[in-house]
């Protein structure tokens, strides 16, 4: 048996998996315990709101309607993944559902088909509406669809859920009869599903996309003395002084001699220096755009000291 997060623990959990929250009125106190038990708890559950705006979807769920009182979930998720808490306890966000359904959670094994509602889902699931229309049109934003990952993420870590299985987050569509929630383009509970396992693997700080282990000085050091092997194997190779000399003195006339030939397999000197500069140029500017791109994916790269490095290398090879 799970108790329910303290409001003060549920907060501690969703920053610490990286969401972030809005807290709105007294969020903290407000609730349905008054007519029904909260817990023990065993899972979250993921609705589409079928309204537009976060302002006024945030008043609906906090207040609720005429012939619903609210809290209608404990959060609302907005498009730009922006969390925003309106309830803490039971609230009418699951309504009576499929007892076969809630025995899998528990279980974290396989859903049932929900053909039935026979158990009270307030009393046992977490509730995320997400703004939506609903209509199988209205997009579901990245942003939003990574906060319901890490919203839920965070419940699972703090209770110890998904060690089993994958199934301690599920949708309202598949705990009530006839709920189609939630749907739309981008959003599908057996992908969610799969983020949350995945982060569930990682620390909660995880940022999958940045997810790459940083550069160490010795790497660093390691791609600038790749690069100046490169770069003097460019030297060696295409300005070898001797074999330009040895073409010079081999010229059977004076006009072959003087003749201009930039390139092919008889290139005079001025060519080889020519078509070299030109490599070289480029090599540079090749060297200089791996530099940025390290500096891009790693932070403590620093893409001038790194050229830098490698060009200090270059000039080190050339002596020996």
């Amino acid at each position: 048996m799970a108790s329910p997060l303290s409001a003060a623990r549920l907060v501690s959990a969703l920053k610490g998996e990286g969401v972030r929250i809005v807290e709105h009125r007294s969020w903290r106190t407000h609730n349905r315990n008054q007519v029904g038990a909260w817990g023990p708890v065993h899972g979250v559950m993921i609705h589409h709101t079928v309204t537009s705006g976060t302002d006024a979807t945030v008043d609906l769920c906090y207040d609720g309607r005429s012939d619903l009182p609210g809290p209608l979930c404990h959060g609302v998720i907005a498009k730009d993944g922006v969390v925003h808490l309106v309830g803490h306890g039971r609230a009418n966000h699951a309504g009576s559902g499929d007892g076969d359904v809630l025995d899998a959670v528990i279980a974290e094994r396989t859903l049932p088909p929900d053909n039935q509602a026979d158990t009270d889902g307030n009393r046992h699931f977490y509730g995320f509406e997400c703004v939506n229309l609903g209509d199988n049109k209205d997009p579901w934003p990245p942003a939003q669809v990574e906060a319901i990952v890490r919203a839920s993420a965070a419940i699972c870590r703090a209770h110890g859920w998904g060690k089993q299985g994958t199934t301690s987050v599920i949708g309202h569509l598949e705990w009530q009869p006839g709920k189609i929630d939630p749907r739309g383009p981008g959003i599908s509970m057996s992908d969610l599903r799969k983020r949350v396992a995945e982060r569930l693997r990682h620390p909660a700080d995880w940022d999958p996309e940045e997810d790459d282990m940083p550069l160490s000085d010795a790497d660093i050091e390691k791609v600038a003395k790749a690069a100046a092997r490169q770069v003097a194997l460019y030297r060696d190779e295409r300005l070898d002084v001797r074999d330009a000399r040895q073409m010079w003195d081999d010229a059977a006339s004076p006009h072959h001699t003087w003749q201009f030939r930039p390139s092919g397999a008889d290139a005079d000197a001025w060519g080889l220096l020519s078509r070299t500069h030109s490599e070289v140029v480029a090599l540079r500017a090749a060297v200089a755009e791996l530099a940025g791109a390290l500096a891009a994916r790693d932070g403590s790269v620093d893409a001038d000291e790194l050229v830098a490095r490698i060009e200090r290398a270059v000039a080190g090879t050339r002596e020996e």
